[in-house]
């Protein structure tokens, strides 16, 4: 009795050895990993929505963590600008377009493109054929809608390369004006206003889209960001993070559904209202944009010397910069500095 007394509690003790050692073993595992993950704080343009599916997929399915990087996806917004919180510090990757970023750092903000995703500008405008639009030289005398700030740059070239007189009207973030008759033509992005005219009820067919990358004047769009002191602390780190967002969005095109539960899941979580139908629209022209089809030469996440310098060029002929940034400086191809 009293040996197999002696017996349990040894076998008891073993046991709480072996827990204890194996709580231990996790335990540390968990420090270290936690201790190799880089803190990294990223700001896209908006709330959460389609635009951005490849980031939170790549959040989601920790590819980030998989890089060595544990994320801090903030949200995005018109009093949550991406330019302004990587110039404080506050933010350290965000989603910038190009023509902004071009002109924030001809006037000294030290930007630097670490990945080109957005390769075709989704930027149009949209005019009502029965408005007797059918070509640019109709927009003549016509009240055309524009938005603000970089959102002017294609349209008003547009309008100088037709020698069209327009009247401008500003545009607000809603297409109401456009459905109710208030404009002739209207700015929309193709994978959002664009949709929500259509779902209002017009039919594609009584439209007429002017998609400026089709007139020579393709503006790539959002690309990565960061600040060049935060690049040269740590490229590898930087890179990374722009390596695990493509992959990112590789795989949300690979997975569209699963790619929409994790993107609805998310805009439920802001509170932001959700339409899976037209968030599947928004993915599908992400995908059109930023892996175009009919242009085979294109690597997602590299930026073009040629398109950097059309949009500069343009930037600099509508006196919005005085000097061209040296493109060398502007855009570090991470092919160089990321772990393999």
């Amino acid at each position: 009795m009293k040996k197999r007394r002696i017996k349990s509690r040894l076998s008891n003790i073993l046991r709480c050895l072996v827990f204890s050692v194996t709580f231990f073993h996790f335990l540390m595992n968990a420090l270290y990993a936690e201790a190799v993950l880089k803190n990294v704080s990223f700001i896209p343009q908006w709330s959460p929505q389609a635009q951005f599916a490849g980031y939170y997929v790549a959040f989601e399915k920790g590819i980030y963590q998989k890089y060595g990087i544990n994320l801090n996806i903030m949200m995005g917004g018109p009093y949550s600008v991406p330019v302004d919180l990587l110039e404080k510090g506050e933010a350290d990757f965000g989603t910038v377009w190009l023509s902004t970023a071009i002109q924030k750092r001809s006037q000294g903000v030290k930007l630097v493109n670490i990945s080109q995703i957005v390769q075709r500008s989704a930027l149009m405008l949209v005019a009502k054929k029965e408005r007797g639009i059918r070509k640019p030289e109709d927009m003549n005398d016509k009240k055309v809608g524009l938005w603000r700030d970089e959102f002017r740059l294609q349209p008003l070239a547009f309008f100088k390369k037709f020698n069209l007189h327009v009247k401008i009207i500003p545009q607000s973030y809603s297409v109401n004006l456009f459905l109710r008759g208030g404009v002739d033509v209207a700015s929309a992005m193709w994978y959002n206003e664009y949709h929500t005219i259509i779902s209002a009820g017009v039919n594609p067919d009584e439209l007429t889209s002017f998609f400026f990358h089709e007139y020579g004047l393709n503006f790539p769009e959002d690309g990565i960001y960061t600040l060049e002191q935060t690049f040269a602390r740590d490229p590898v780190v930087a890179c990374n993070f722009a390596k695990a967002s493509v992959e990112g969005w590789l795989y949300a095109f690979k997975h569209p559904e699963e790619a929409l539960d994790i993107i609805l899941k998310y805009m439920a979580m802001a509170n932001v209202p959700a339409n899976r139908v037209h968030q599947r629209w928004m993915l599908n022209r992400m995908k059109d944009l930023i892996l175009p089809e009919d242009d085979k030469g294109i690597t997602i996440g590299s930026l073009n010397k040629q398109d950097y310098l059309r949009v500069a060029g343009e930037l600099k002929r509508s006196g919005l910069i005085e000097q061209v940034p040296d493109y060398n400086d502007f855009y570090k191809e991470c092919a160089k500095y990321a772990e393999k």
